[in-house]
């Protein structure tokens, strides 16, 4: 019976799962972006949400740990420099993953993992979307209808 067993194990050995969710990590670190299937990208979030989340704290304990999941000293000090202090006030949910359709090969569905905070173009847009008004239909059939009696006294 598998009980309690979310996660996916993504056809792989426990080893070879783990440097592939690792490697994955260090490079959406370095690059802010990257392009795979979606299951590895629902994995890969489960696996460095907990890691981001250290990194808000810069201490010698969480770097180590931080280094014990990536193995990498460049993607600790991104982590732990500028991807630290964008996502300092977020109370989680630093990654965002979109669906970019299907790969031509083996029609697997594709995606794109990426950090909310470095999204320029979709915080802009963001910041000036203009909130909806609701237009209500009375405001139009009550001009509608002035105009319609202001053409009828001068038709007369």
């Amino acid at each position: 019976m598998r009980h309690n067993k979310k996660f996916n194990h993504l056809s792989r050995k426990k080893g070879h799962r783990e440097a592939l969710l690792s490697n994955m990590a260090i490079s959406l670190i370095m690059h802010k972006r990257i392009f795979t299937t979606v299951a590895k990208a629902k994995a890969l979030r489960v696996f460095a949400e907990p890691i981001i989340t250290r990194s808000k704290k810069d201490d010698m304990q969480n770097r180590r740990l931080v280094f014990s999941y990536l193995q990498n000293k460049e993607a600790v000090k991104e982590l732990f420099g500028p991807i630290a202090e964008k996502v300092a006030e977020r109370p989680g949910g630093y990654l965002r993953i979109l669906k970019t359709g299907h790969r031509l090969g083996d029609n697997a569905e594709m995606c794109m993992i990426e950090f909310v905070d470095f999204n320029e173009a979709m915080l802009e847009a963001g910041a000036t979307k203009k909130k909806a008004t609701r237009r209500s239909r009375k405001k139009s059939t009550a001009s509608a209808a002035e105009a319609t009696a202001a053409e009828t006294p001068a038709a007369e």
